[in-house]
Order: structure tokens, then C-alpha cells, then sequence
């Protein structure tokens, strides 16, 4: 049974993305476990300030060199190679696995030398103490790009095969590997256990999908021919996304570098916030983003414009569907979400307060960053990557002006600041500042959404914009039906349960989801949704006639 899912293939991006949302809801709610231990365990403090500091530096690695060029470019090419002979398609798997592997190793190698150097401009906040032990997990943390660069090449595979559930199941080890960490490494080796949690996390994410891409044809040979076509093509539409990726990586850095200015726990408490919002972009958006490439690649390479423009149309309304009502839910119930996920141990009062309404801030941008990464690959799926990464630049320069801003203003009485604490219930906390950044990443992430939008119409001629734009409509009603319903059930609920313990707070949000959820699907069902249907359908013939 294992083995038949593992080798299963998808082949609708409906099912795809169903099979990557399970897998990735399974993967995200490890992610909430993981949190809440780490939150337990040391608190909105200076540990976890360290520590998720230490991550900058590894993580724009992997932005730059694996998410901005290997999944993203890889895919297509390799489309392009097994069209022309199986023989071609695995040589050049060989070239790139080779490549990057030295390629990787030789920069991690370089970047742990300097690493003192960098630490300062990315926690400019941190005392002498603090910056020692931030560069030491650093420089453990760096064999993690490694591991994941060789995940990378063999999910390009697994993607072009439609092998979806074993690629979207290798989160699920990551997630694992970093608990193991924090629940038998850290005891006897304190923070250090925690980056040897994500190594070990970062191996099981390679290792487990070399059976499955075997199965498909893949054999080790060691090539390494930098003049090889196929190479060099990749290198070369590399360079533009890895530029944009990079934006978004930078965006990171700059957010960590203020928030270390600001009090101590800042940036464990911009990052849990961070970490909690993408539980539906991980889910819906990324899922429906990685779904969709193969086959929008494939149409394009095709020459099938009408299937391409079906495909990007019902992925586009599916994600609106699934995600705004998810943002409004989130936004309602941001205090109890936050109690129930992290408010346990040295995670105190003040620190839930800020993470909520850090959450709630956030919130006004999910569904615009769950559409980013999608609309990017829109754009990829017939190698045109200069407009997402001149976009990207563009909201990166945004994000970080704002940040300036908003910070800036939250630090002293102001019309500003007091609307922010007055709607957010943080009138009694002096120091807001960290909220400042979470709203400055949805109204950049905004920005950079309707940008990508508006160039692929002109890019495209047409996208279907009145079917979308219809479908967009009746969400969003269907949407504001069943907040008020939410608020109303969060207000009657609170009457009847101890608002005080873990189970409260639980019946509370659980009772408050299923009355949403329902009042929703019903409007939806009211207002003849498209997508509701399709999404039965769906379901229907992939479950029930099976």
C-alpha cells in the first residue's frame, strides 16, 4: 500500500494539488508541533532569537541557489530534454546533480569562513556573546543547502512524473527530523541539538525520494560536463530568478537585522507569526503553485494555449476559493490559534499578544503571498523569468522602506500607533514594534501580486480575467457571510466554555471552524460557485468511483 503511493501519479491538477495539500497539511501541523516545542522549551527569547538568526545565512542559499534555480528552472528544461530521447533527459539529470553538488559545497565551504563578517550586518542587534554562538549554528546549519540542493534535483523528476505524493511527503521527514532535535538532541547538547535536528531533518528530505525517482528511470552516473547544453541553459535562466529569489531571501535578512534592534524576542516572535500564516499558503498555495507547473509547462511547450489558460484559470479561482475564507478564519481567531499552538511553557502572555497580532497583520496578505509563487511559475512555465524577478525587486524595496516606516512610527504616540494598538489589543504593551514588520510584508506582498497579475495579461493578451474576476466576487461574499457567522459563534461559544484552559480555547475554535466551514460551503453552494463543484468532482472520481 506504502509502495503503490509512493509510485501513484497525478493527473489532473485538481488531484495533484489535493494530494500535495494533504501531505503538506501533515507536514504544516508537524510544523505547529515543532514550534510549540521550541516556544515550550525557551520562549520568545534570546535563544530563539539566535536561532533563527543562525537560519539567514543557509536559508538564502537555498533561495537563491535551489528554490530560485533548481526548482524552478529544472523542471522545464528537463520537459524539454525527455522530448527530445530518455538517454538526453538523464545526462543532463547526472550534469546538474554533479554541478550542484560541487557547486554547493566549494560556496557553504566559503560562506562558513566569513560567517563572522556576515553575522554582524544580519544581527547587528546581538551582543558578542549572542553573535558567537549565532555564527557557530550557522556554520553547522550550512551542510543543510547541500542536502536539500540533491532534494531539489531528484523532486524535478518526481514532478515531471506526476509523482506528487512522494514529493510532497519529504516535508514531513524535514519536520521530524528538527522534533527529534528538540526532544533528544537538545537535552544533552542544549541549542546545538536544535541545528542538529535540522541537518538530520534536511537528510531524511533527500534520501527518501532516491527510491522513487530510480523507479522512474534515473540512474547515478558520474557526468560533470560544465559545456553540456542542457547545463548551460539552466545556468543561464538561472541567473534572473536566482536574482528575484534572492529579493525575497533579502527581505528576510533586512527583517531579521531590524527586529534584533528591537526588544529581545522579536524575531522568534515575527518568525512563529511567519511560520503560522504559511500553514495555508503551504497548504493551498504552494500546493496548487507545484501542481500546476508540469502541466503548464507541458501546454506551453505544446503549443496548447487554450489547455494552458484552463489550467492557470481554474488553479487561480480553486486558490481563491480555498484561501480567502482561511485569511478572514485565521484574522477572527488569531488569539485563540496563538494560545493553542504556542502558549505553553516559557511562551508568556506578552509574547502571545504580540505573535497574534503579528498573525492578524499577516493575515491581510495571505492570500496575495499563497498567489506570488504561483503566478511566478506561470511566468517560468514558458522561461520568462526577467518580469517576476524585476517584480520582486520592486516589492523587496517596498517591503523594506515600509518596514523602516512602520517601525519607526510604532515607536512613539501617534495617530499610527494608536490605531495599531487599539485594534490589535496591544494598548498596554510599550514596545510594538515587531508588528510593524508583519504589516509591512502584506501590503509589499499585495504590491508585488497585482503587479504579477497586471504583466501577465499584458504579457499573455488575455487571462480570463471576467471568469476570475466572477468566481472572485462570489467567494468574497460568500466569505463575509461566514465571518459574521464566525464572530457570532466565537462570542456565544465564549459564554459556555473556561476561556482560561487549553480545552476551552479548543472547543472554542473547533466549534467556531465547523459553523464557518459550513456556512461558507452552503453561500458557496447558494451562489453556484464553479468551483465547489469542481472541487467534487474531483473527489468523486478519484475516491468514490475507485
Amino acid at each position: 500500500m506504502i509502495k503503490r503511493l509512493f509510485h501513484s501519479q497525478a493527473k489532473t491538477v485538481s488531484f495533484a494539488a489535493l494530494i500535495l495539500g494533504a501531505s503538506a497539511l501533515i507536514s504544516r501541523l508537524l510544523g505547529l508541533v515543532r514550534d510549540r516545542l521550541l516556544a515550550g522549551t525557551f520562549g520568545a527569547g534570546q535563544t530563539l532569537d539566535i536561532y533563527f538568526a543562525a537560519f539567514r545565512i543557509p536559508d538564502f542559499v537555498y533561495s537563491i541557489l535551489i528554490m530560485g534555480g533548481v526548482t524552478a528552472i529544472f523542471l522545464p528544461v528537463f520537459a524539454e530534454s525527455f522530448k527530445k530521447g530518455e538517454k538526453e533527459a538523464w545526462a543532463l539529470v547526472n550534469n546538474v546533480l554533479n554541478c550542484f553538488l560541487v557547486l554547493l559545497i566549494v560556496i557553504c565551504g566559503v560562506l562558513a569562513i566569513f560567517t563572522p563578517f556576515l553575522m554582524k550586518f544580519i544581527a547587528p542587534g546581538f551582543n558578542s556573546e549572542e553573535r558567537v554562538l549565532a555564527i557557530g549554528l550557522t556554520r553547522i546549519m550550512f551542510l543543510s543547502p547541500i542536502f536539500f540542493g540533491m532534494s531539489a534535483i531528484f523532486s524535478g523528476i518526481l514532478h515531471y512524473f506526476n509523482r506528487f505524493f512522494a514529493y510532497s511527503i519529504i516535508p514531513v521527514f524535514y519536520n521530524l527530523g528538527i522534533i527529534f532535535g528538540i526532544l533528544f538532541l537538545v537535552p544533552p547538547f542544549g541549542v546545538w541539538g536544535l541545528a542538529y535536528g535540522v541537518i538530520l531533518g534536511a537528510f531524511f528530505h533527500w534520501i527518501v525520494q532516491i527510491p522513487v525517482a530510480v523507479a522512474t528511470g534515473f540512474k547515478y552516473r558520474p557526468l560533470l560536463d560544465f559545456k553540456y547544453p542542457g547545463l548551460i541553459k539552466i545556468f543561464k535562466l538561472m541567473v534572473p530568478r536566482t536574482i528575484g529569489t534572492a529579493a525575497y531571501s533579502l527581505n528576510l535578512i533586512v527583517i531579521t537585522a531590524i527586529a534584533s534592534t528591537l526588544t529581545v524576542g522579536s524575531i522568534a516572535i515575527f518568525n512563529f507569526a511567519n511560520n503560522i500564516q504559511y500553514l495555508p499558503i503551504g497548504i493551498v498555495g504552494a500546493s496548487f503553485a507545484v501542481a500546476s507547473f508540469p502541466f503548464l509547462s507541458r501546454a506551453w511547450v505544446n503549443g496548447a494555449k487554450h489547455e494552458f489558460l484552463d489550467h492557470f484559470s481554474l488553479s487561480l479561482r480553486q486558490m481563491a476559493f480555498s484561501i480567502i475564507p482561511v485569511s478572514l478564519f485565521f484574522f477572527l481567531l488569531r488569539a485563540q490559534i496563538i494560545r493553542l499552538v504556542l502558549g505553553t511553557g516559557q511562551f508568556n502572555w506578552q509574547d502571545t499578544r504580540l505573535t497574534a497580532a503579528s498573525l492578524g497583520l499577516f493575515c491581510l496578505g495571505i492570500f496575495a503571498a499563497a498567489c506570488i509563487p504561483f503566478l511566478a511559475r506561470v511566468f517560468y512555465s514558458f522561461q520568462n523569468t526577467k518580469i517576476p524577478v524585476a517584480i520582486s525587486f520592486a516589492s523587496m524595496a517596498l517591503n523594506v522602506a515600509l518596514a523602516f516606516l512602520f517601525v519607526w512610527l510604532l515607536s512613539f504616540a501617534n495617530s499610527f500607533q494608536q490605531f495599531i494598538a487599539h485594534a490589535l489589543d496591544l494598548a498596554s504593551i510599550n514596545n510594538i514594534g515587531v508588528v510593524g514588520l508583519a504589516l509591512a510584508m502584506s501590503v509589499s506582498g499585495l504590491f508585488q501580486c497585482l503587479l504579477l497579475l497586471l504583466f501577465l495579461r499584458k504579457t499573455l493578451g488575455h487571462i480570463r480575467l471576467k471568469e476570475i474576476t466572477r468566481s472572485f466576487l462570489k467567494t468574497v461574499l460568500a466569505t463575509v457571510l461566514m465571518g459574521v457567522t464566525v464572530y457570532a459563534a466565537l462570542k456565544v461559544s465564549a459564554g459556555f466554555v473556561a476561556m482560561e484552559t487549553f480545552l476551552g480555547i479548543l472547543i472554542q475554535t473547533v466549534v467556531a471552524g465547523i459553523v464557518g466551514t459550513l456556512v461558507y460551503l452552503f453561500f458557496c453552494h447558494f451562489l453556484k460557485s464553479p468551483e465547489i463543484i469542481a472541487v467534487k468532482r474531483s473527489i468523486f472520481k478519484h475516491f468514490i468511483t475507485r
